[in-house]
């Protein structure tokens, strides 16, 4: 059941009063939907386009989350609508006038705008690193091209397209998951070399014998991030023991960084690494400070 309002609640036959009642479940001031709905992404959207004229769509966060993109919680839905006179006040909603251009899908059901269209709304509010994080989400996971997400921004008429562009610049192929997209810009903006995303070792008939997430090939030098999800796993465990003993055979060597080192010590992941080039023959390479603004670090937990 889609969610409603009280007008077309009254409108269908089911008495106000009703509605207070364990059958139903009130979505805002106005809104409910059937308590039997689960709570939702999809049913967020769908409540949000509620008392708005027809060509609504969701954007921004809302229209992130229904992408299933990995952005930050937020206490508002947002809404557009192609011309400031239809904006309607609701509870709970903000509602913004669509940018010229901007492109209208239906997804799961809903008016939305598309994927590129949603990455440049969300430079009003994420900065440079997180944009990254979602910029790599949507290649990996809605057919979108770095090429094509660099050359939305360029045509973007949003307010923040120049934000969002910066941030296209950055975003790859393959890219695996949030953190190693943040390992990866930690890197990138203290001036160390980039580093391989998703690099293969193959068989002699061309299956793949092994993929790296972060790497520099030329040097045999891994940078892993470890979520430690199989930390007490024992077949993991064992499997890892012998990951390691094939690449040391074969000179490679694997740096690991947990999550610790990207918000409580990147400095000393960030000298760890530039170390580790050097000691696998790279130049010593300039290290910028322009990662301490992105990465300010935590202090340990007491």
């Amino acid at each position: 059941m889609h969610p409603f309002t009280t007008a077309q609640a009254v409108a269908a036959g089911i008495p106000a009063s009703r509605l207070r009642s364990s059958a139903y479940r009130q979505l805002a001031k106005g809104k409910y939907v059937s308590a039997r709905r689960r709570v939702d992404a999809l049913l967020e959207a769908e409540a949000a386009l509620l008392g708005h004229p027809k060509d609504a769509f969701v954007c921004h966060l809302t229209a992130a989350r229904l992408y299933r993109m990995p952005v930050p919680h937020d206490v508002h839905a947002h809404v557009a609508v192609p011309e400031p006179g239809q904006r309607r006040r609701r509870a709970g909603v903000r509602s913004h006038v669509a940018a010229p251009g901007t492109r209208v899908v239906v997804y799961r059901g809903v008016r939305v705008a598309s994927p590129v269209d949603v990455f440049v709304q969300l430079a009003e509010t994420l900065p440079l690193v997180e944009m990254v994080v979602q910029g790599d989400h949507l290649v990996r996971h809605h057919a979108c091209t770095p090429e094509e997400l660099v050359a939305a921004c360029r045509a973007s008429k949003e307010d923040h397209a120049g934000r969002a562009l910066a941030a296209a610049r950055y975003v790859r192929r393959d890219v695996d998951s949030p953190m190693e997209t943040r390992l990866r810009m930690l890197l990138v903006l203290a001036g160390l070399p980039e580093p391989t995303v998703n690099h293969q070792l193959r068989h002699p008939d061309g299956s793949v014998r092994r993929r790296f997430d972060l790497s520099y090939p030329h040097l045999r030098l891994i940078v892993e991030y470890d979520g430690r999800q199989h930390a007490d796993d024992p077949a993991q465990h064992d499997h890892d023991l012998e990951r390691r003993e094939e690449l040391d055979r074969e000179r490679w060597r694997i740096l690991v960084v947990t999550a610790k080192g990207i918000y409580q010590e990147p400095e000393r992941t960030v000298r760890r690494v530039r170390d580790a080039l050097v000691e696998q023959g790279a130049g010593r390479p300039r290290l910028r400070t322009t990662w301490r603004q992105h990465f300010p670090g935590r202090p340990a937990a007491s």
